[in-house]
């Protein structure tokens, strides 16, 4: 090769990369296709375990075993459709709806409290209906309108994130007030979920370490305090998680947990095979909701289940890997806040089935019935995968 080929090959090279830093500037680069696999295969197998799961409960409640798995399949259309679409908008647009996202979750949170709006079910008032077959918790849209503004405006401050006045009273009483309205409706697990989203980007965004640590003790005093008895909504569920074999409630508040663990048990190594779980036959309430992996565990066993929280674990890794490579700090307090939510949900819930900690009433992300739910989480993944068509070429 001459050296006038070699210039020429070099100069259509450095063509080819300001080309590419072009496209991803102006938002059309490549998705992540990692990020993007992973998010796909567990949203397939999410639909697989949820038809398994839910049968028995579908055909004794409606008289049809796939009412939901075929009302999750349309949201998870939905969810994959505005998947692709919100993927490929540039995400600084974002910016301009933030504001607005967290004032309408706020009103929904306050919405739902007002008797004739708000939906009961087991003495917690989380739902809004629309007509008669759909409802929707307004702290699911909370949780996205808390990334989006704290991203938009964490990535503003910079250095003023380490004071006081702009780094941490804000966000406190935003965080503060959500975190009011969701205990009122009672919503514990959704209020952690929350609190721990925000404070993971207030801490990546460049608050004092300092206020970390008061935060964990913030945190343990709450902790304390539920452990306690003081929120009398879970006091029993505190006495079920510290003894769940005891024979005075194993037919009242503790049968879901007793249930649970024995569906977990009953799994082994390589599980009872899918779809034959005699736990999902009404001996375990919810399983197709937050208990829906008990019924992974019976079925495919712990070599299954593992397999499954290790795709969690990949997409985790690599959506804060994305966060990391991302063009800028909006982007990746974009990242870090839908892959923290994702993460903490994740945990919380597998935490849940297996008694690891109080019964708080958390769905497990891509596979839990909830429609509204699924299509908000794939959303979600679609500002991620936004936010990696931008990463600058290596």
């Amino acid at each position: 090769m001459t050296r006038e080929e070699r210039e020429l090959r070099r100069q259509q090279h450095e063509h080819m990369r300001e080309v590419e830093a072009a496209a991803r500037a102006a938002g059309r680069g490549p998705l992540d296709v990692p990020f993007l696999l992973l998010a796909l295969l567990l949203t397939g197998i999410g639909l697989i375990m949820l038809f398994s799961a839910s049968f028995p409960s579908a055909y004794y409640k409606t008289g049809k075993p796939a009412y939901y798995f075929i009302r999750q399949m349309i949201f998870a259309g939905i969810g994959l459709t505005a998947m692709f679409v919100i993927g490929r908008i540039n995400y600084e647009r974002y910016r301009a709806v933030a504001k607005i996202a967290l004032f309408i979750s706020i009103v929904l949170l306050i919405a739902v409290l007002i008797p004739g709006i708000g939906q009961t079910r087991n003495n917690a008032t989380r739902w809004i209906g629309v007509g008669e077959t759909f409802t929707f918790q307004p702290s699911e849209i909370a949780k996205v309108a808390v990334i989006l503004y704290f991203a938009d405006s964490i990535s503003k401050k910079k250095d003023k994130m380490g004071t006081m006045r702009y780094g941490i009273v804000p966000y406190l009483f935003i965080l503060g007030l959500i975190a009011a309205l969701m205990l009122k409706e009672p919503h514990f697990s959704g209020t952690v979920l929350i609190l721990g989203i925000g404070a993971v980007m207030m801490y990546v965004g460049g608050i004092r370490s300092y206020w970390v640590g008061f935060g964990f003790a913030g945190a343990g005093t709450v902790a304390y305090g539920f452990l306690s008895g003081l929120i009398k909504y879970n006091s029993s569920r505190i006495k079920i998680w510290l003894d769940p074999l005891n024979t005075d409630w194993m037919q009242g508040a503790g049968y879901q947990t007793r249930q649970s663990l024995l569906a977990i048990g009953s799994g082994g190594w390589l599980g009872v095979g899918l779809g034959r779980s005699r736990q999902k036959f009404l001996y375990l309430p919810e399983p197709q909701n937050d208990f829906i992996f008990s019924i992974i565990c019976e079925e495919v066993g712990l070599i299954g289940a593992t397999l499954i929280m290790a795709l969690f674990a990949l997409l985790i890794i690599r959506g804060y890997w994305i966060a990391l490579h991302a063009r800028d700090r909006f982007g990746s307090l974009l990242a870090v806040g839908v892959t923290t939510q994702i993460a903490l949900q994740v945990f919380l819930n597998i935490a849940v089935v297996s008694n690891l900690i109080p019964n708080t009433g958390i769905s497990l992300p891509f596979f839990s019935y909830g429609g509204t739910a699924l299509a908000i989480q794939l959303a979600e993944v679609g500002i991620v995968l936004s936010v990696s068509r931008q990463m600058p070429p290596d």
